[in-house]
């Protein structure tokens, strides 16, 4: 979903919104004809984001500016590495430094805090998934930022899948209605294509949502030993997907429950913006 359009749109909106009449401050001290070369440095290390973010704020600033990525996307890098290196005029190079910095160290504090999370389930064949609760607006950044951490996308947005939540069910069932004729019958008018979820918080929930046939059973906030339990009463029917109370300190045990994904809402939502800074080094005229 992160296009070069989507890149351009939004990195655009940010420009104009840091400097929507210019940047008085480079245009009253810095001469118009100085150049000047900068490098992105890790202040720390981490994993890497969010590279042709970066270079896309320079090159709407002014095309004359030249940056080049040294680093990919999802590599990881030490303390003091320099990622990407940026020279041309030098009032647009200290005009798009902000709007530059603030998506790579965003997306690069995501794309670290997920490695880590898939670092902390390795082995178990497990997947790490986000969540919708992203930031409006910067949806796909933050995606992609996941997927640069070797973490897995979740449906992008409501348009993309079905999934009945608690209050959905209570709509639902509301007057005694079953929850498996209902699930049924919301599959009988999905096409073959559309994929369902369902989100439970009980273990005698689960036979009846599975006999509607779903595809997919979302145990949120349950404790280590009902998921046990759950993920033995599904026995393979539907993928099973582990939420709530998920943490870098509770995710390995989570996993060793056999649960198929877990979703973790903090890995957009609760990431650190990573620390990262433009070096400038100013030409003589």
């Amino acid at each position: 979903m992160l296009t070069p359009a989507h890149i351009e749109r939004v990195v655009g909106a940010a420009l104009e919104e840091d400097a929507p009449w210019g940047d008085l401050t480079s245009e009253y001290l810095i001469p118009e004809n100085t150049t000047a070369h900068a490098d992105l440095v890790a202040r720390e290390p981490g994993v890497f984001s969010g590279g042709e973010v970066f270079a896309t704020a320079f090159r709407l600033t002014d095309p004359r500016v030249v940056v080049q990525l040294t680093v990919d996307d999802g590599a990881r890098f030490a303390a003091g590495a320099v990622l990407a290196s940026v020279s041309g005029p030098a009032r647009a190079v200290l005009t798009a430094e902000r709007i530059g910095l603030n998506f790579a160290q965003r997306m690069s504090g995501i794309a670290s805090l997920t490695r880590a999370y898939v670092d902390a389930v390795a082995h178990t064949g497990v997947r790490i998934a986000d969540t919708r609760k992203t930031t409006p607006g910067l949806r796909a950044f933050e995606r992609a930022a996941v997927r640069a951490g070797g973490g897995r996308n979740h449906r992008y947005s409501l348009s993309d899948a079905v999934m009945a939540k608690d209050n959905h069910l209570a709509i639902l069932t509301r007057g005694g209605a079953s929850i498996t004729d209902a699930l049924a019958a919301a599959m009988e008018r999905l096409p073959h294509t559309s994929h369902l979820e369902v989100e439970v918080d009980r273990l005698d929930q689960i036979e009846p949502v599975l006999a509607a046939g779903i595809g997919t059973i979302m145990l949120d906030n349950f404790s280590l030993e009902d998921l046990r339990a759950g993920v033995a009463q599904v026995a393979g029917r539907a993928t099973v997907e582990a939420s709530g109370g998920v943490s870098l300190d509770t995710v390995r045990a989570i996993a060793e429950t056999g649960v198929d994904v877990i979703s973790v809402g903090a890995l957009t939502h609760s990431a650190r913006a990573l620390d990262l800074g433009l070096d400038i080094r100013i030409d003589a005229d």
